[in-house]
């Protein structure tokens, strides 16, 4: 017969279970409410993921944004004739470049364009020039908001910097 009918081996005596009802009550009122437990634990770890899934996001899009605003600062200061130097050696067959006109050029060129969301601060770095070959170098430093984190970042006096060089 089945032991779970209450009979072993077809005898009348009753099988011994080996754990008996109120042990087994005892032992369900410990674990009751241990799955809320595990519920909460993964809702934490799927909450932590997405705050940091759209805090990566959101550096990596101010990071393409500051890309974009160099290139186009390095493609104005590309353009920019060191007006001292044509009138000294006549004009070459590329534009006349010096560090100066390259950081001017790139320095007006931010100064007139708005930053870009999710940018807070930039500034021409260390870098911005011309090189030997005639190409303007546009360097830039920036601190990157952050939307989720940014808050305690701040509060522990820690901000995201972001630097780009272009060449043009």
């Amino acid at each position: 017969r089945d032991p779970r009918l209450g009979h072993a081996r077809g005898h009348r005596r009753p099988v011994r279970w080996p754990m008996n009802r109120a042990r087994h009550r005892a032992h369900a009122r410990r674990d009751a409410g241990q799955i809320s437990v595990l519920i909460i634990g993964l809702f934490l770890v799927t909450l932590v993921l997405i705050v940091g899934a759209v805090d990566v996001t959101a550096v990596q899009l101010a990071r393409i944004r500051l890309l974009d605003a160099a290139d186009a600062a390095a493609l104005d200061a590309a353009d920019a004739l060191d007006e001292r130097a044509a009138y000294l050696h006549g004009l070459p067959d590329a534009v006349a470049l010096s560090n100066e006109t390259v950081a001017r050029a790139g320095a007006s060129y931010l100064a007139a364009r708005s930053r870009p969301d999710g940018i807070t601060q930039w500034t021409l770095a260390p870098g911005t020039g011309a090189e030997a070959d005639g190409t303007a170098v546009v360097a830039l430093d920036a601190t990157v908001e952050i939307p989720m984190t940014g808050g305690v970042l701040a509060a522990l006096g820690r901000a995201v910097p972001a630097e780009q060089r272009t060449w043009a």
